[in-house]
Order: C-alpha cells, then sequence, then structure tokens
C-alpha cells in the first residue's frame, strides 16, 4: 500500500520504524513434494501460527534486551519488533549453515517445524496487511544470487537498486532520500557514513498513520507535570477525556492498562505500573493476550501526554547476546546471498519514531469527536494519569501481532 494514500488521512498517530542490515567483506533454497491442496492450506495456516507465535515471543525478549542494555538506561524505548522480525528473516534467506540456525533460534523459529521456505510464505501473508516494505541497495560490482533477491521480492516487498558504494557520499545520499521519501520526511538521515567495502544495504520500514476512534478534544489539553524520575520533572502538554474506555487492572503485575483503539485493526495499550522493573521482567504475550480479552468498559478521567520521541540504536550487541554471533564476523556463512566469500553483517541499526496528538493535521480529525452526558453516574469518576513512565504496546485488536513496544521515560526528548 502505497505511503501518499495514508498522507490524505487526519495523523492521530504517526510511527516510523527502520532496521537496517549492513552486509559487507571481511578482511537452501529448500523445496517439498506438492501435497492435496486442503493440507498444504492446513500446514501453510500452521506455519503462519507459528512464526507469529514465535515473533510475539521475540518481540518481548528483545524489549528485555534492550531495556537492560546500558545505552538504554533512563532514556525512551521505541521499536518494532514485527519488522526487525521481518529484517532478519528476510537476512536469514541468504544465510546457511550455523549462521543460519542461529537467526532461525533467536527469533524463535524451530527448525524442526519450520523450513525456510515456510517463513518467507509466513510474512509474504504478514506484511501484506502492513504499509511495510523493504529496500536492498547493491554495490554495482556485487552480484547477489538471483533467487535471493527473488525470494526478498516475493515475500519482503523488497525493491532493488544498484549504487556505487565506493562514491559513499553519492550512496549516503540514495539512500538517505530513499528513506525520507518512505518516511514522509520523518526520518532523513539514516546513513552518517558508509565503509567503502561495504556491497549491500537491506533497510526494512514502517510507515503507519491511524486516527483514534475516539479523539481528545485540543480545547482540553492542559500543560502539566510529568514526573520523570523522583525529584525531576518535566512540563507537557496533557490531553484528557473523560469517557467510556476499556482498562484493565493487572493485580498480578500492580499495572493498570488502557486500551485505546484506533479506527482499524489496531489498538494501541498505555501501560502504567506501580514498578516498572516488575513490570518489565514478568511481561508476556500471555498478558497482552488476557488484557485484550479480559478489558472492561467504564467511565474514566483519563490523562495522556501529547508527545513525539525519536530512537535510534545500533543492535548488534543486542542480538548477539540473542545468540546472533556468527553473521558479524569471520565465521559468517552468507553463501546464500553470493557466490562471493568473506561476507559479514557490519551492523543493524534502527530508527524509530512515534508522534501522539488529539485528533491529527487536518480538520477533518475533529469530525469524530463524540460528546456524552455522564451526569446521571453515581459515584466519582476513577482516574488514570499517565504522569510518570509509562510503556506503550501498538497491536492487532486480536494481539495477532505485534507492531510495537515501547517505554516513555521522557516525552519531551
Amino acid at each position: 500500500m502505497r505511503v501518499e494514500k495514508f498522507m490524505m488521512r487526519a495523523l492521530g498517530v504517526l510511527w516510523v520504524l527502520l532496521a537496517v542490515v549492513c552486509v559487507g567483506r571481511s578482511g537452501h533454497h529448500i523445496g517439498h513434494g506438492v501435497e492435496a491442496r486442503d493440507n498444504a492450506a492446513d500446514d501453510s495456516d500452521n506455519n503462519l501460527s507459528l512464526v507469529t507465535s514465535a515473533n510475539k515471543d521475540f518481540a518481548f525478549r528483545l524489549y528485555k534486551k534492550l531495556s537492560d542494555h546500558s545505552d538504554s538506561q533512563g532514556k525512551n524505548i521505541f521499536f518494532s519488533p514485527a519488522s526487525i522480525s521481518a529484517a532478519l528473516a528476510a537476512l536469514s534467506v541468504g544465510a546457511r549453515g550455523e549462521t543460519h540456525q542461529q537467526l532461525f533460534s533467536a527469533l524463535g523459529y524451530s527448525s524442526s517445524q519450520l523450513a525456510q521456505t515456510d517463513v518467507d510464505q509466513a510474512f509474504r501473508t504478514l506484511l501484506a496487511n502492513l504499509t511495510k516494505g523493504s529496500a536492498v541497495f547493491v554495490d554495482k560490482l556485487f552480484k547477489p544470487k538471483p533467487e535471493f533477491l527473488d525470494v526478498l521480492k516475493q515475500s519482503y516487498s523488497a525493491e532493488g537498486f544498484s549504487v556505487d558504494f565506493l562514491n559513499s557520499t553519492e550512496a549516503a545520499n540514495t539512500i538517505n532520500q530513499y528513506v525520507s521519501d518512505k518516511t514522509n520526511g520523518k526520518i532523513n538521515k539514516l546513513v552518517e557514513s558508509l565503509d567503502p567495502n561495504t556491497v549491500m544495504y537491506l533497510l526494512s520500514y514502517i510507515y503507519y498513520k491511524g486516527e483514534w476512534e475516539i479523539p481528545f478534544v485540543s480545547l482540553c489539553t492542559r500543560e502539566d507535570d510529568f514526573n520523570v524520575e523522583e525529584n525531576k520533572k518535566v512540563r507537557v502538554q496533557m490531553m484528557t477525556m473523560e469517557e467510556d474506555v476499556s482498562t484493565y487492572i493487572d493485580q498480578e503485575i500492580h499495572t493498570s492498562v488502557l486500551h485505546l483503539p484506533l479506527r482499524n485493526l489496531y489498538s494501541m495499550l498505555l501501560l502504567l505500573p506501580d514498578n516498572m522493573t516488575m513490570l518489565e521482567n514478568n511481561i508476556s504475550p500471555a498478558h497482552v493476550n488476557k488484557w485484550m480479552k479480559s478489558m472492561e468498559l467504564r467511565v474514566w478521567n483519563i490523562f495522556v501526554p501529547k508527545f513525539s520521541i525519536k530512537t535510534s540504536s545500533k543492535l548488534n550487541d543486542v542480538l548477539k547476546g540473542m545468540g546472533i554471533t556468527d553473521v558479524f564476523g569471520d565465521q559468517a556463512n552468507l553463501s546464500g546471498l553470493a557466490e562471493e566469500k568473506n561476507l559479514l553483517v557490519s551492523e543493524v541499526v534502527h530508527q524509530a519514531t512515534l508522534d501522539v496528538n488529539e485528533a491529527g493535521v487536518s480538520a477533518a480529525a475533529v469530525t469524530g469527536i463524540r460528546y456524552v452526558n455522564y451526569s446521571g453516574i453515581e459515584g466519582p469518576i476513577p482516574e488514570l494519569k499517565f504522569n510518570r513512565p509509562f510503556m506503550v504496546i501498538i497491536t492487532e485488536r486480536n494481539a495477532e501481532n505485534i507492531l510495537f513496544i515501547g517505554k516513555i521515560v521522557n516525552p519531551i526528548i
């Protein structure tokens, strides 16, 4: 689906993600016989279920690694596990031997249950419903295997471009312009510099806009305190509404969960814990499933900060900590990518932005505002105020595919 179509919609929530795999030089395709159509369909559904389940587990394992990493302490975290899974799965198309096994294992794919072609087909289905794409920038003197490029195109929606990485400035400008075009200018300088040994850049992006089902009213937004730490406060624009909203109070992990549906298949969950460490150490896909199935609808007075954040990180160390080691060194086996030897991955980088506001950038957004008279409700209206660090999860309404996870520590940086 083209970005231009989404540019016409009012902006309630915007997510942009880029996962990049840079391949440079160092100093199986699996097939099977055709079975009965019904059995093949059953196998395809089972494989999709296996990949989807593994992706959800990967999302929270990756979040835990990122939150534990020293570079993330006291900082906002925001990333798309869906896009990172897709980028690594695409990389595994060209991996062989132990390198391939490490990628599969870290992603949570059982090699005894799933072949690479099963994973490719699953992503072809998963990515069909997302505003997402990939691109491969290949050095003009480098010759990837045609079957590798074909799988990327068919299953991972990859576009291919030929560049001259020896002319590093021009190559960087080409990549940055592509990224800027695909993210509507939200990320305009992904590449600062390029190693002349680079032979290929594989990047994956998500660009998404969504409108709240019940927009916030701009006139109700007020300046308020956000408690970054016990002795540190910042001033934020705090959106508020008094509405029927879906919430879940999880006594087990002492966390209040607010469900804010969007006008599509997705929802935003905001998690306000009594203790952030307890939440981060215990959260799992099972919690998300439980929350989505057991939400209670009632009137709350909710307060959510209006914010815009950007995150950028290099994932090499985090991925190594998850068992993906060989691909970054001399042991890398990327023989399914090209005949050329001595290929390795030099970096996996990730950039993301998250913008949350009341209704959007066009007047059409206010047409969905709904006013309800609550004068007949007995008792005080409970309050849920996100004025201290909280987590955010963007998921499909059925909780099958988790698109984004983050932690907002400071909404003004």
